[in-house]
C-alpha cells in the first residue's frame, strides 16, 4: 500500500507541475472542447442532474457545461466537502452567487441550499469527476483526500472523469478502495472505462 501512495504522490507532483506550464490560452481551448464534447455526449443527454465540480487552478473548466445544463432545466449540484472523515455531500445551486469559498478554499454550495439525495428515483445523474490524470480504465489520481471514492462507495451514479489527452495515461496505481469513472472525456475524445 505504501508504494501505491508514494507512486501516486509522484505522478501527481509530476503532473500538476506540467498542467501548470501550459499556457491559458491553450487550457482555454482544450476546456472549450472537453464542454463540446460532454454536451453533445448521450449520458449529457438524458441526465436530469449534474453533480459538477467548481474548477479551481488550472483544473479543466466545465463552468460553461453547468451554464447550458441549467439553461436547458437540468438540476446542477456542487459537494461541500467534511474535512472531517472526507465525505461530501451534493447541494443544488441556483446560480453561481449561491457558491462561497469553503474547504481548502475551493468553491461550494453556501449553507442551507438543498442537499442532493442519492435515493431520489426517477433521475438519470451525471458526475463529472476531475483529477490529474486518468488511466484508459478510468482510474484517476486526484488530489490525494479520497472525497470521490468515498461518496461513489455509497451511490453510483453515471460517471465521466475530464482530463487532458496528454494527461490520459495507459495506467495509474490504484488500490482495492479506488473507484473508477465510467468514461474518461479529453478534448480529442470519449474513452470507455473498464
Amino acid at each position: 500500500m505504501y508504494e501505491i501512495r508514494k507512486h501516486k504522490i509522484e505522478l501527481r507532483q509530476k503532473y500538476l507541475a506540467r498542467r501548470e506550464m501550459l499556457s491559458p490560452a491553450v487550457r482555454a481551448g482544450r476546456d472549450a472542447q472537453i464542454c463540446r464534447n460532454l454536451l453533445s455526449s448521450a449520458v449529457y443527454r438524458y441526465s436530469d442532474v449534474l453533480l459538477l465540480y467548481y474548477p479551481t487552478g488550472t483544473e479543466v473548466d466545465i463552468l460553461p457545461v453547468a451554464r447550458a445544463a441549467a439553461k436547458a432545466g437540468k438540476r446542477v449540484a456542487y459537494p461541500r466537502c467534511n474535512t472531517e472523515d472526507h465525505s461530501m455531500t451534493f447541494y443544488f445551486i441556483r446560480s453561481e452567487k449561491d457558491m462561497e469559498e469553503g474547504s481548502y478554499g475551493l468553491r461550494e454550495p453556501r449553507e442551507g441550499l438543498p442537499a442532493f439525495l442519492p435515493e431520489e428515483k426517477g433521475t438519470n445523474v451525471l458526475c463529472v469527476v476531475p483529477a490529474v490524470v486518468y488511466d484508459r480504465k478510468g482510474y484517476r489520481i486526484g488530489y490525494g483526500g479520497g472525497y470521490y471514492d468515498r461518496f461513489f462507495g455509497k451511490f453510483r451514479p453515471n460517471s465521466v472523469g475530464v482530463v487532458y489527452e496528454e494527461f490520459l495515461l495507459g495506467s495509474v496505481p490504484h488500490g482495492r478502495f479506488d473507484m473508477s469513472v465510467d468514461v474518461v472525456m479529453t478534448e480529442r475524445g470519449v474513452y470507455a472505462g473498464k
